[in-house]
């Protein structure tokens, strides 16, 4: 959890985390929670509204290589549906995981403002992680249980309990988790900025290509299964 006095990025952060992730980081605002040994962020804070004018729900973004390959085994192992699951038995958890969607939201309220970033309508009421009712990310819930404390919500406190076994926030493993030489990534190859930039006209447009190649590629397979079957 980042206190007000460390949570200004610096352009070393940036650096940090872009090597961290491997790609250029974007509208990053601030750092919500750092390592408690060495300082590394280990949460980026993402503006609401991206510089490109697009809605940006995920305000805390886990980066740090140890943390979100460890959550990433749990994911791998069924723990979010185990979660959800829980969450149709449990009132009493369901109850505490609604607040936490609460305070997600009244966070980000509060980081558009400070920030300068101002209201973003089109996600009013939208978190992250399939709060309230369901659990789709462990991520975002580790994230924000790093950025806001313990005791906000319940399944992002119990991820990070539960990934004790390969990292707890008291480890210091930022040293060998990342190449600090490596040159800073310029390029974003990410899926999810390939279109930013574009006209509708044109995002559109790259959408139909994509169908039609998909459609190509299963014509193709279709033909070829055919030409196996007469053979």
């Amino acid at each position: 959890m980042a206190t007000d006095q460390s949570r200004t990025p610096t352009d070393e952060d940036l650096d940090t985390l872009s090597r961290q992730l491997g790609r250029p980081v974007r509208d990053v605002v601030e750092i919500g929670a750092r390592c408690r040994q060495c300082g590394s962020p280990l949460v980026a804070t993402t503006a609401p509204r991206l510089s490109n004018g697009i809605p940006f729900p995920t305000t805390f973004y886990l980066t740090h290589p140890s943390v979100t390959a460890a959550v990433s085994r749990l994911e791998a192992a069924g723990v979010m549906a185990e979660m959800t699951e829980r969450l149709s038995e449990d009132s009493a958890l369901a109850a505490a995981y609604r607040q936490a969607h609460e305070s997600y939201l009244a966070e980000r309220n509060a980081i558009a403002e400070r920030t300068g970033v101002g209201a973003v309508p089109e996600i009013d009421g939208v978190s992250a992680g399939g709060m309230p009712e369901r659990v789709k990310c462990l991520h975002v819930l580790a994230g924000q249980a790093l950025a806001m404390g313990p005791g906000v919500n319940p399944l992002g406190d119990e991820t990070l309990e539960r990934i004790a076994e390969w990292w707890t926030p008291e480890t210091c493993d930022c040293a060998g988790a990342w190449d600090h030489s490596a040159p800073v990534p310029e390029r974003d190859r990410s899926r999810h900025t390939k279109t930013q930039g574009f006209g509708d006209e044109a995002v559109e447009a790259k959408r139909a290509e994509r169908a039609r190649r998909a459609q190509a590629a299963k014509n193709e397979d279709s033909t070829a299964e055919g030409e196996d079957a007469r053979a």
